[in-house]
């Protein structure tokens, strides 16, 4: 641990690093939010089960929003990635139909027999999904807890 992280834990000052990345609504360009993601490992290692936990759960998030926010398939996926010194938070964000409410239920998903929310409930350490903030579109967002040998 160096002096500066030192101090900003004792002050509770965090070291937050924030990262947006928008991508076109389409499969093919879900592996550059996991591309991402990889490089911001190298601030702070994850571990390699915690990075590929955290790519599958990218990977279902982004999936979402690709396969049923946008009918005709033009529209735009957000994702927002803020590594925190104890977390790192992603939240994947899109302008389409939204959801109903319901389906944030334990066990339900988005679509009819698949496990996309219930994979990422289950790599998550905190998990949130509804309508996007300020109206139209859906969000979703996940927290993974850092272990202290990853910091």
């Amino acid at each position: 641990m160096t002096t500066e992280t030192a101090v900003a834990r004792r002050t509770g000052k965090t070291d937050t690093r924030a990262i947006r990345l928008t991508i076109p609504a389409k499969a093919e360009y879900i592996t550059l939010g996991r591309l991402a993601l990889t490089g911001l490992s190298r601030l702070r290692p994850l571990g390699e089960e915690t990075l590929a936990d955290l790519k599958l759960a990218l990977t279902e998030a982004c999936s979402n929003s690709v396969r049923h926010a946008y009918g005709d398939g033009a529209g735009a996926v957000e994702i927002v990635y803020e590594l925190h010194d104890d977390r790192l938070a992603i939240e994947v964000v899109d302008d389409g139909a939204g959801f109903e409410a319901h389906a944030q239920e334990p066990g339900d998903d988005l679509v009819e027999g698949g496990l996309g929310i219930a994979i990422i409930r289950a790599i998550a350490d905190e998990f949130e999904l509804g309508p996007r903030n300020g109206g139209r579109g859906s969000r979703l967002r996940f927290v993974k807890l850092l272990p202290e040998a990853a910091r």
